[in-house]
Order: C-alpha cells, then structure tokens, then sequence
C-alpha cells in the first residue's frame, strides 16, 4: 500500500493479543552480527552526533529477531487453499530431499548462533518415484499415525509465504526480512495443523498465542546501521552471508498506540521541527520499551539477556506503550485501558525498523484530553500540537487520502493495522 510501511504481522483473527497471550524468547543469538570494520564505523558515527547533540545518550533497546504465531488445530486438519495445492503442483517436478533437515532454515531466514535442532522420533521422507507425497506415511511421528500436515507441502507452503516452521507443532513464524510475510492476509488465511516438527521450547505457557524472539540492542547501533549512509550495503552483506539482509542491523523494536477517546476520536501527534526522524509529520503516541525498566541498577551498556525475566520483559512491552501515552499526551494511567497488540509494523525509512502497535482506549472524552495535553507532560517538547480523528475517518484513511501524506511511517503501520484486526469491535 505505500513503499514506507508493512505489515509483517497482524493479530487480526484474536482481534488482537492480551499480555497473557504473549511471551519472549531472550538470547544473544537473536543479536545482530558484528565485524571489526562496522564496529569502527558505528563508532565514528557515534562520535560525530555526540559531538553535534551532546545531549545525546546511548540507551539499550530489545532487537527483535523474529516472531513465531501459534495455532490450535485438530491433528487431522489438511492445508488447503489454492496457494497450498499450486505450491505443491509448482514443486513436483523438485522434490525437497529431507525437509525436516530443513526445518528453521528454509532460505529468508538466518541461521541462528549455536542452534542445533533436535528431531524427536521423525522419519526422513524420501518417498519413491511417483509416489503421491500427499499419502506419505510418517511411522513415528508425534502422537499420531499419520502425518497429516504432509511436512514437504508444508515447508513449500512456508517458503513461498515468507513464513517459516519454528518451535513446535502447529507454528508458524515470519522473520522481518521476508517480504511475503509482510502479505497480513497470506499470515492468516494459512495455518498449520499439528505435525512432526522439531519439539523446543517446550515450556510454552497453554495460552500463549505469540512469541518474540528478543535479543538486545542500543541507540548508537541503530544510528551506525539501520541510519547508516551504507545500509543497503549492510543489507546487501547480510544476505550474502548469512541469507539474512538484517543480520548486522540493530533493528530495535519500538511501541505505538491506536488511542481512541470515550467520544470515539483517535490521538495524533504533531511532531516537533526539533526531533530527528519525521519531524513536522503526524504520528501516535510511542517509544520503545526499555530494557533498564526490567534490570533497575544496572547500567545501560552492561545489561545482559540473563539479567532479565521473560515475563517482566513482556510486561515492561505491554506496559511501556501506557507510559509513552502518559509523559507525551499527560493523561493519568488510571484513565487507560489494557493495552491490546494489533500485530507488528515494519518502517521502511529505517530499513526496515520494527515496531509493535497497540489499541488503547482512554475514560476521557478528547476535549479533557486536549486540555491535559495542553497542561504539558514530562514529554511535551516531543510534539507541538494534538489533533482528533474520529473512528470513521480513521477508518477511511488510505493512500488516496489528503491526510495519509501527513503521517509518519509509524502512524501508518499502526493506522494500518488498526483496519486489519479492529479491537475495538465486540
């Protein structure tokens, strides 16, 4: 829809995700990858804007790596649709050797440090010539007799979503860097029935709909790799390395809300002309979610993965977007809902940024907003002014429209995404 923004995923069937029905996965293998000469180069670019922005500081933020979608099943489920039975159709004629020796590294997606996958009872399937793959037997699988999902069409069906298998039966995961992923109706039309994929993970809370693997990440490599001058060199690297053109991009996950008032309006932001990215434009209220918010005492450049609790790591993302709500738009968190996400956008601006986006509803009416507004909360210079949009005109913003040009990127993925999953509906 517009060169700036994407969709890489969408919350859209659940209509939208509570704070139980999310978790992370922390490590330092979902870090970015690193040699000397790029270090140097980040380190030059650093100085150089500390030099002209002394007031500059270089925060931890969380890298996302990639994220893996969940689903419920019944273990005789087929995929189907037209995509699944062309994609089959297309590749007869090539048959995958061992797809299971592919699992986790079907190609748009990077090898992750150290991995190593772990089958459980799974039979190679190199069936014989001209025989229906569709009828192919698994005969130890993972609690049933049949392999039902028929894993060859599966990975087939995943590489050509931009999807791919990750953690355990009945999963499906998109990587930032795949541009089919970005297709949200792709995402959610298709799912996985139950198969013998590679068991990991295995502690995964019974409600738990979505994963993010996190690694961890900082503003001065943000700055010398995603605002770097030779990011598409950087990109153009990584996939030659590592078939992975984010791999040595910072990629810091961000948060924005959707805030619709008690009257039915939605907050926008005026930007400042002072702020560094997208200055003037519209946006939403958001930041990031901050990994010293999780390890108190710590200084930010010696934070490790290990200092960090997963679940006080989710809840310092569900909670971080109701914080950037109170110090930019100053209303009190008593008078915010529950944060619901909406999915995932990418910025293309920034190569390809990420940032989660939520719908929050607020008690107040906009007239009580816009006087709190006017008061000025601890991130006033942010932006100079607040306007309101009602639903239905938030609805109807599109490409075509006079306005849709006076957003900023992440206004347009959370706007976006806003169409897709509509949280606000019963």
């Amino acid at each position: 829809m517009d060169p700036e923004v994407s969709v890489l995923l969408h919350c859209g069937p659940w209509k939208g995700l509570r704070e139980k029905q999310v978790r992370v996965e922390l490590s330092d293998k979902f870090n970015r990858r690193k040699f000397p000469g790029l270090e140097r180069c980040i380190e030059e670019v650093w100085t150089e804007r500390v030099t002209s922005e002394p007031w500059l500081f270089n925060g931890a933020k969380f890298r996302l790596h990639s994220v893996t979608l969940m689903t419920e099943l019944p273990s005789n489920t087929n995929v189907v649709g037209d995509i699944a039975r062309d994609a089959v159709e297309e590749e007869a004629e090539n048959p995958v050797k061992d797809v299971h020796d592919q699992v986790g590294h079907i190609k748009g997606q990077e090898p992750v440090q150290g991995e190593k996958e772990e089958r459980t009872g799974v039979s190679p399937l190199r069936g014989k010539a001209n025989e229906d793959p569709s009828q192919r037997v698994s005969k130890k699988g993972c609690g049933v007799d049949t392999c039902s999902c028929n894993v060859q069409k599966m990975e087939i069906l995943h590489r050509d979503l931009g999807l791919y298998p990750h953690t355990k039966a009945g999963t499906l995961a998109a990587h930032p860097n795949s541009n089919r992923a970005r297709d949200a109706d792709s995402c959610t039309q298709i799912f996985t029935p139950t198969c013998c994929y590679s068991e990991r993970n295995t502690a995964v809370k019974k409600d738990t709909v979505l994963t993010m693997q996190l690694g961890l990440t900082c503003y001065k490599d943000f700055l010398g790799t995603n605002w770097s001058k030779n990011v598409k060199e950087l990109m153009r690297e990584g996939e030659i390395q590592f078939g992975n053109p984010e791999s040595f991009l910072a990629q810091p996950l961000g948060v924005g809300a959707v805030l619709q008032t008690v009257d039915k309006h939605v907050v926008f932001l005026r930007r400042s002309q002072k702020v560094a990215e997208a200055p003037g434009l519209l946006d939403i209220p958001g930041g990031h979610p901050e990994p010293k918010a999780v390890c108190r005492g710590v200084s930010e450049e010696s934070i490790q993965v290990e200092q960090l609790p997963e679940e006080a790591v989710v809840r310092e993302l569900f909670s971080s977007v109701q914080t950037e709500i109170k110090d930019e738009v100053n209303i009190p968190l008593s008078c915010l809902s529950e944060p619901i996400l909406m999915g995932i956008a990418l910025n293309h601006t920034s190569a390809g940024r990420p940032s989660a986006e939520f719908y929050v509803s607020c008690s107040l009416t906009s007239k009580e907003v816009k006087k709190l507004y006017w008061e000025g909360g601890p991130e006033a210079s942010e932006s100079t002014d607040i306007i309101f949009l009602n639903k239905e005109e938030v609805l109807k913003l599109e490409k075509s429209a006079l306005l849709w040009s006076e957003l900023c990127p992440s206004a347009k993925g959370a706007v976006l995404l806003y169409h897709l999953v509509r949280p606000d509906l019963d």
